[in-house]
Formats: C-alpha cells, structure tokens, sequence
C-alpha cells in the first residue's frame, strides 16, 4: 500500500503571508483557461471570440466560481457548521469549495457576462465548457495534497490503496486523483475533441453536464460521503450523486434539443 505524503499545504511563504498549493491549484486552473480558451478560438475562428473577450469571460468566471464554490459548500454542504461559524465562510485558503456550487456561480456569471456583451448564454457556454474539466482536475490534485475528500475503504491487496494517517491509517481509495482523472482529465480530452468540429447550439454544454454528472456520480461510490443536505433522501446516494442527476438529465435534454434543431 501506499501512504498519503502529508504534505505541507502552504507552498512557501512571504513574510506573513502564507501562499497555499490549494490557492495555487485555482491559478493554475484560471492560467490553463485561458490558454486553452485562446487555442479553442483559433481552432474555430467562426465562432468569433477575441483575445479581450476571453480575459473579460475569465474575470467573471473566476468571482463566479469562488463565490458559488465556496456558498455552494455552505448551503450543500455544512450549514449548520457555517451558522455557528459565520467568520469560516471567508476563510476559503482552508479549502471547502462545493463544485456544484461553483457551477451555479459560473452560469450566473456567463448570464451576466451575456447581457452585458450582447453574447447569447448557450454561445458562451458552448464556447467554455471544454476548458473548464482541466481546471475541475487542478482543484482535485489540490485536494489531494491537502489531505482532504479522501475516499472509502478500500482492500489491503489494492495495489494504489492508500493510508492517510491524519485520518485513521487504514487503506482507503485515493478519490482525489480518481476525480482528476475522471471527471478532470478524461473529461477534457473528450470534450477538447467533441468541440473541435462545428456542433449544434447546446450540445457542446449538454455534453459537459451529462458528461460530468455520470463521472462524477460514478467517483462518489470511491469518496467518502460527506455530510449534506441530501444525504437522507434515500436510495444509499450522497449529496453530490443527488445533485448530479438533474446535471444529467438537463444534459441529456440540451443534446436532444439540439439534435432535433439540426434535423430540423
């Protein structure tokens, strides 16, 4: 088996200022959009986004994931926690970052974005969506090294069983890197080729979210369930597996949709 390496989540330090990996993670994932975002335009000029325009896409979509991350957590995740401590919603360096969450953020975001620069919502999402899993698989090497959304008890012959001796040193699954796979690396690879070629209006967006959904619903059954608001509803789901149902299923509609308007 393998142990977890307990690294240090401050990745170095400037007088008091103390700058974490998991802050570096989201760096990386904000630097790997828009690189990739100005290769998915010139790879699909018709589409007719401009350099200005994808830094303006960022700025938005990064206050849109954070706050949607990070509010997602509290009303998904821990709001009882949250109620008796109220400071602990700023402190987001300490991790804590409900992905469903943030997706909501993002959209609100795009939605702005979109009034704001005559841009139609499903454009913009087509356009964005298949940058965003590789910034999904830096948040989760960010987990990974912070130690944290460990998975479930795994089998001692499990050649990648992993202890984590800040949790209980016995084997257990390393979802972490299970999700940066998944939903992070194989994800984009797919959604990077699917985009590559002139697609339906909402397809490429219906793509990512039935995509997602299933990945991620899948990775729930190696992570450790945490603690939700949907964790009672039954069935032996988590919080996370009920919320990527919808996910699926409005994915699944998009691309229907969008297979009969070209039909049509």
């Amino acid at each position: 088996m393998l142990t977890h390496p307990q690294f240090d989540p401050v990745a170095f330090s400037i007088g008091p200022l103390s700058v974490r990996w998991y802050g570096l993670a989201y760096l990386a994932a904000f630097i790997a959009f828009a690189i990739l975002a100005r290769l998915h335009a010139r790879r699909r000029l018709e589409l007719g986004w401009k350099g200005a325009e994808i830094d303006d896409l960022l700025f938005y979509g990064i206050f849109g994931v954070i706050l949607g991350a990070r509010l997602g957590e509290v009303l998904f995740y821990q709001p009882g926690w949250f109620l008796s401590h109220p400071l602990e919603i700023f402190a987001i360096w300490k991790g804590g970052m409900s992905f469903h969450g943030g997706f909501l953020g993002v959209l609100l975001a795009m939605w702005l974005y979109g009034r704001l620069h005559q841009r139609g919502f499903w454009e913009i999402t087509d356009f964005i969506a298949p940058m965003v899993p590789i910034g999904l698989a830096a948040g989760r090497i960010g987990n990974f090294i912070n130690g944290e959304l460990y998975g479930r008890l795994a089998s001692e012959s499990l050649p990648w069983a992993m202890r984590y001796p800040q949790v209980d040193n016995l084997p257990r699954h390393p979802s972490q890197l299970y999700q940066a796979a998944g939903e992070g690396l194989l994800l984009f690879i797919l959604l990077w080729w699917f985009a590559s070629r002139p697609r339906p209006l909402r397809m490429v967006s219906g793509a990512f979210l039935a995509g997602y959904g299933v990945l991620r619903f899948a990775a729930e059954f190696f992570r450790t369930p945490d603690p939700g608001i949907f964790s009672e509803l039954g069935l032996g789901l988590t919080t996370a597996q009920w919320l990527c149902v919808p996910m699926v299923a409005i994915g699944a509609y998009l691309i229907a949709c969008a297979c009969s308007s070209r039909q049509s």
